[in-house]
């Protein structure tokens, strides 16, 4: 008795995004130790060889997966923000707050994206990556940043306090990461601190 062979998907000239999806996924579910092509060829339902078709290696398939979390990060921020003409403050406010989301829902991710090394022929495409996602970050600090300042103080100390809270979550500094995210330790309170960015705005 015969059986045909077991046909592999095919992915119609997109196998570097399945690639990348599948490394997201593996990502999720091991961390950045059960990343590797091999995995990903399997995952994605190709030949151990594929991935060499379209990555440097596992370097650049980290860089290629850090891109994507890059643009999955803005998105995270982009999606808190009310849509309903809120303040210039609350609209800070829920950026930060999918900032703090993206890191809940996509822990491994979130270490990835921000410890990605610049690799040879891929550090242009992280730089523009991080760029794109910090965009979000920048314009809506812009309201804040008095006139004739360098609006990377106000950005630095904006990030600083968001990217430290999110770290100190992560790590169960105010108890256990919370994956309904219903419960995110005193964020609202260290938020509260954005409110002296008020007084510096400028005036019309």
């Amino acid at each position: 008795m015969t059986t045909d062979p077991i046909q592999k998907p095919h992915h119609h000239g997109d196998l570097r995004t399945a690639l990348v999806q599948a490394g997201i996924e593996l990502l999720g579910e091991g961390g950045k130790e059960k990343l590797t092509l091999r995995k990903c060829a399997a995952r994605a339902g190709v030949s151990h060889a594929a991935p060499a078709h379209h990555f440097d290696g596992l370097g650049g398939l980290r860089a290629a997966i850090a891109q994507e979390g890059f643009r999955l990060f803005r998105l995270s921020m982009l999606a808190a923000c009310d849509d309903d003409n809120p303040s210039d403050l609350d609209r800070l406010k829920g950026i930060c707050s999918g900032y703090l989301n993206f890191a809940i829902q996509n822990p491994a991710l979130f270490d990835l994206i921000f410890s990605s090394a610049p690799m040879a022929g891929l550090e242009t495409d992280l730089k523009q990556g991080t760029a794109f996602s910090y965009e979000v970050l920048r314009n809506a600090c812009a309201p804040f940043v008095p006139r004739g300042q360098d609006p990377m103080v106000i950005e630095t100390q904006v990030w600083s306090l968001i990217h430290g809270y999110t770290h100190l979550y992560m790590a169960s500094r105010f108890g256990p990461v919370d994956l309904t995210q219903q419960a995110r330790g005193p964020f609202d309170a260290v938020m509260a601190l954005l409110d002296s960015l008020d007084g510096t705005a400028p005036k019309a």
